[in-house]
C-alpha cells in the first residue's frame, strides 16, 4: 500500500479478494460487538474508538493482526495462547478459521472496560 488510507473502506479495498473478504468479517464482528464505536483509520490501520481506544486490526501476508491493547489479550490470556502475540497484539493465522466469536468476546470486554472510565473530552 502505498497512500495512507482514508477510510476503513479504503483500507480493506487495497487487499486481494480473498483478505478482503476476512478482513470485511471482522470488521463486521467488530461493529456489531461495539454498535455505538466510531470507526476511523489510525496507525494507518482499521481503528475503533469508544470513550477512548478500543480495537484496531490489520491484513498481513500470512495473517490479521488484532490488537486490543494489553488489557484485551491479559483478559483472554487462555483462549489467544494457541496465537502468536506480542504485547497487546495477536495474529491470527490466513490458514486457519478466524476466531469471530473470540474476537467478539473480546471487542464486548473493552467496551465494558472503556465504558467503566471517565468519559474522555473531545
Amino acid at each position: 500500500m502505498n497512500k495512507k488510507p482514508a477510510t476503513v473502506e479504503e483500507y480493506i479495498s487495497s487487499f486481494p479478494p480473498g483478505m478482503q473478504e476476512l478482513l470485511q468479517q471482522v470488521r463486521l464482528i467488530i461493529q456489531k460487538a461495539a454498535p455505538a464505536a466510531e470507526e476511523c483509520i489510525a496507525y494507518a490501520m482499521p481503528a475503533y474508538k469508544l470513550n477512548g481506544p478500543l480495537v484496531y486490526f490489520a491484513g498481513y501476508k500470512g495473517h490479521i493482526g488484532f490488537y486490543a491493547t494489553p488489557t484485551g489479550h491479559e483478559a483472554f490470556k487462555k483462549e489467544l495462547s494457541k496465537y502468536k502475540e506480542g504485547k497487546g497484539s495477536v495474529q491470527f493465522p490466513l490458514d486457519e478459521p478466524m476466531p469471530l466469536k473470540l474476537i467478539e468476546k473480546i471487542v464486548k470486554f473493552r467496551v465494558k472496560e472503556n465504558m467503566a472510565k471517565p468519559a474522555r473530552k473531545k
